[in-house]
């Protein structure tokens, strides 16, 4: 994984080497991708922007833990994105070929970045609630049963278990309103 942390920091730096290097090494397995699924050369440097984008990002943050290579998780991104549009254009075309570009599990790549779309996608709406359903919803997700809830938000236990239910469906609601959670439930 060295290789992994000379590529991060020379994105990190815009370090036109490395960039460069990057470049040559992902960009036409990404663009053999995306023709081959309904795509062109012009989608393909649109998704390559937006992927090292998002790649930049989450180095910058330092929120991001690779247990693979870079030139896999970039790939997994590239594929997230273009099926995201694709999905968007009700195109979406299944490449069975993937694993033979990287021996990586690439699925499991993908997985990872629907999984954490779905959880900013959550996150987003929790935020949005009031102090107290936040509270309550904190202390369903802690583990609390009903009666510690009650004890812990001064409710009566009926009113804790009613209250628990509507926070609940509330946020649900809120959640399956939201586009992103169309398009997320379509990619599963």
């Amino acid at each position: 994984m060295a290789n992994n942390t000379r590529i991060s920091e020379g994105i990190i730096a815009g370090d036109k080497v490395i960039l460069k290097e990057f470049y040559k090494r992902n960009f036409k397995h990404i663009q053999n991708y995306i023709i081959n699924n309904s795509g062109t050369k012009e989608d393909t440097e649109d998704i390559f922007q937006d992927a090292l984008l998002i790649v930049y990002a989450k180095f910058k943050s330092g929120s991001l833990e690779m247990s693979c290579s870079i030139h896999a998780y970039f790939y997994g991104v590239c594929k997230n994105l273009w099926r995201s549009k694709l999905r968007k254009k009700h195109l979406l075309i299944f490449d069975n070929n993937i694993s033979n570009i990287f021996p990586e599990t690439v699925d499991t790549i993908i997985n990872t970045i629907e999984t954490e779309e779905r959880e900013n996608l959550y996150h987003k709406h929790f935020t949005k609630l009031s102090i107290n359903n936040k509270r309550l919803l904190d202390l369903v997700f802690e583990g609390n049963n009903t009666a510690e809830i009650a004890s812990k938000m001064n409710y009566s236990i009926g009113y804790a278990r009613k209250k628990k239910s509507l926070c609940k469906k509330y946020l649900l609601k809120k959640i399956e309103k939201d586009p992103k959670y169309q398009e997320l439930r379509f990619s599963l």
